[in-house]
Formats: C-alpha cells, sequence, structure tokens
C-alpha cells in the first residue's frame, strides 16, 4: 500500500504541474479509483473472507443508507448489488463531494475500527495494514491537493499543510484525554461546520472548546470560577494561579491580548449575538483563522497545565 513517486509525477513536479493548493468542492476520478484500491486492500474484496468482508461493507451501506433516507444507494434499482459493488459505485458515479466525504470517513473509520483484529481476514500485521491505509489516504488527498485529512476518525478541513501538522493535529491529540472531552466534540464540531460553510457556528464552536478547555483545567486544579464565566474571566484566572509563570507575565502580555482580541472577540462580534436586520457574514478565511488560532490556544493551554507542578 506504498504511494510510488512514479516518472510522470516527477515530471509533473517539475513542470510545475502538481497543486500546490487546496480545493475542497470535488474529488477527483482518479483519487477515488485510488481509495477504492485501499479499500480492497485493506477492507478486503468479496469473493475471499468473504464473511467478515461482506459483514464489513453491510455495515457501511446500511448506515449510508438509513442516514440518507434510501432503500439503496444506487440508482439502478433493477437489481441487487452485494454491498461492495453498491458502495464502490455509489462512490465513484457520485458528483455530490460531501456525499463522497461520507463516504470516505465512513470506510476508513471501519478500517480503523474493524481491520485492527487477527481474525479479520487473518493478517498477521492487522494493525500496520490500518495504519499504512489511513497513512495511504491522507497521502492520496494532499497529492490531489484536496484540502482534507482523516484524522481522529473524523474528516477535517485542511487549509494550511504546516498549520494543521503543526497546531490543528497537536490540538487534536491533546484533546484526546478524558478530561478534555467535551472541548474535544467542540472543536470537531466547529472543524464539521466549517467543511460544511456554516462559518458563524464554527466560529461559536471555537469559543466553546476554548472555554471548555480552561474550565476542565480550573476543575482539575481546584481553581474556583464561575459557572457563568466568560473567556476572559478564565484567562485572568489561569493567570493568576500562574499557568504562566510568574516571572514571565510579563513577556506573556502579549498572548493575553491576543487570546482576549482573537477568539472571545471574533466570535462576540460577528456570530455570537444578535445580528440585526443585516445578516453578518463570516468571511471563510476570518473562520479558518479563528480555527487556527483556537488550536494554538488549547496546545499552549494543555501543554503549560501538564509542565505545572
Amino acid at each position: 500500500m506504498a504511494v510510488i513517486d512514479l516518472y510522470s509525477k516527477r515530471q509533473k513536479k517539475l513542470r510545475g504541474q502538481m497543486p500546490d493548493v487546496y480545493t475542497y468542492d470535488k474529488i477527483p476520478r482518479p483519487l477515488k479509483v485510488q481509495i477504492v484500491h485501499i479499500w480492497t486492500e485493506v477492507l478486503g474484496l468479496p469473493g475471499k473472507f468473504t464473511v467478515e468482508v461482506n459483514k464489513a461493507y453491510d455495515l457501511i451501506i446500511k448506515l449510508l443508507r438509513k442516514e440518507y433516507g434510501v432503500f439503496q444507494l444506487t440508482k439502478n434499482t433493477a437489481y441487487r448489488p452485494d454491498p461492495f459493488d453498491e458502495l464502490s459505485e455509489f462512490f465513484l458515479d457520485s458528483a455530490n463531494t460531501e456525499q463522497a466525504l461520507d463516504v470516505i470517513e465512513m470506510t476508513f473509520k471501519a478500517v480503523d475500527r474493524l481491520t485492527r483484529d487477527f481474525n479479520y481476514m487473518l493478517r498477521a500485521d492487522f494493525d500496520r495494514a490500518a495504519d499504512d491505509a489511513l497513512e495511504e489516504l491522507n497521502l492520496r488527498l494532499k497529492e490531489h491537493g484536496v484540502g482534507y485529512q482523516f484524522s481522529d476518525n473524523e474528516i477535517v478541513r485542511v487549509d494550511s499543510e504546516l498549520i494543521h501538522s503543526e497546531v490543528v493535529k497537536p490540538a487534536l491529540r491533546l484533546l484526546n484525554q478524558k478530561q478534555y472531552s467535551g472541548a474535544q466534540q467542540e472543536f470537531l464540531k466547529a472543524h464539521e461546520h466549517y467543511r460544511s460553510g456554516n462559518t458563524k457556528e464554527a466560529m461559536n464552536e471555537c469559543l466553546k472548546a476554548f472555554e471548555s478547555v480552561m474550565k476542565s483545567i480550573c476543575q482539575k486544579r481546584r481553581w474556583s470560577h464561575s459557572t457563568s464565566a466568560t473567556a476572559k474571566d478564565l484567562i485572568q484566572i489561569c493567570l493568576d494561579h500562574e499557568l504562566i509563570p510568574s516571572f514571565w507575565q510579563n513577556q506573556f502580555a502579549a498572548v493575553r491580548t491576543l487570546l482576549e482580541s482573537s477568539v472571545p472577540t471574533g466570535r462576540n462580534k460577528l456570530s455570537g449575538h444578535g445580528q440585526g436586520s443585516t445578516p453578518k457574514d463570516v468571511p471563510d478565511h476570518l473562520a479558518a483563522y479563528m480555527l487556527h488560532m483556537t488550536a494554538s490556544a488549547i496546545v499552549f493551554l494543555a501543554e503549560a497545565e501538564a509542565a505545572l507542578r
């Protein structure tokens, strides 16, 4: 399941024909075909290990049928295809990008959850096979310039490879702890809203996640705070208890200003309150900034808390 650097790819890179910016509104057919190949390699192809393989594909299509409110995913109702054929035909033929992303997310959740078992296709390297498949998916998405990645069992939108790898992924990793479960749900929901174009809702979830992290820290450290404490109040509590060491507080005054004036203020002014007679639009680039700013704040706060004695 390796991604091979073919001669033709190298020549395209030399000619500057490889995508250098992300697109979000189309999943190219060659990418879809490559994803189907990954399915056959890790989820399996009906005909061998038929029972568990068919069960996996059957589970996926049943969930999708139910969520879409249909009896069959494919348009041709004259026959009942096997689960793999129905899923792959639907995926390859669908012009709806969000539905294609649904299929990618569902199938690779199945890869992550079902194939990490020796009894699934009797593979000795079952864990590595699943990891390789998830890694290849993300490499293929990147190779085609499609601005999504599969991370923490979710499809998330990627606007900057550097920011995603250095900020968003560490934030998701830090939130994958019991004490931050509420913040994790809110941060993932912010990404889901952002991917769907619901920028106001994304910003609201950013603020919720930001506040939830600070409340979790306060609860863990038994720092008193009002249940109605705002982001500004919670930031002050964290400073008062030297989440930032006292001898660094002057240097980190700028951090406090940035935190107070970015996530809370941006949300409050553009999405958190009544918008009056004229609807307020939150542009995508601002919502992206808020997501990245929230991720940076989460990483900073969680790591600072972990460093406290």
